[in-house]
């Protein structure tokens, strides 16, 4: 008989207790509410969403009351706007004239368009129609107001050598390249 014993390395599997820190692959559920309690956003059953902590993944609030948390914790956070999508810039509200949206024929509030600035193209969403001129707001929609995530954490990894030189997770819940 013999007693020669192999080992093969098992992929993707991760002690349960490693925390969430730079440069790890977490997957988390949630569900984000807004101030009077409207779900605003929830990832959908056995789809969590997947991220690399500490590339600016998703919003500095929640990645920073995730940091140390291990695979089965739950947090309940409420982030404010600084760490989210940022204090309402009253600048980025204008007020244009309604042939600057050339074909298109019924313009709604709701409806995003592309638009071209000094700095760039930002996304603006129509928020008011009256008459010949249409009010556009440039800020993301959830500016100024605090997020209220509920979360748990389901899984926590090591990130590959390729997931890191990217900055995002690849496989199951990242980019497909």
């Amino acid at each position: 008989m013999d007693n020669k014993v192999t080992f093969a390395k098992i992929r993707n599997q991760t002690p349960k207790y490693m925390e969430i820190a730079e440069g790890k692959v977490v997957s988390i559920d949630y569900n984000l509410k807004d101030d009077e309690g409207t779900v605003i956003d929830q990832s959908k059953p056995d789809q969590p969403l997947v991220y690399l902590h500490g590339h600016k993944n998703i919003i500095s609030g929640l990645e920073s009351a995730l940091a140390g948390k291990k695979a089965g914790d739950t947090v309940d956070a409420r982030i404010a706007p600084e760490e989210g999508y940022g204090p309402l810039n009253a600048e980025l509200e204008q007020v244009v004239p309604k042939d600057r949206f050339q074909g298109v024929e019924d313009l709604q509030v709701g409806m995003q368009f592309q638009a071209n600035t000094n700095q760039g193209p930002i996304s603006v969403r129509v928020v008011k129609v009256e008459g010949d001129q249409v009010t556009v707001d440039g800020n993301h929609p959830l500016a100024g107001k605090h997020l209220n995530f509920s979360v748990k954490v389901t899984d926590v990894r090591d990130a590959d050598e390729e997931e890191l030189s990217h900055g995002h997770v690849h496989g199951k819940g990242g980019v497909e390249h």
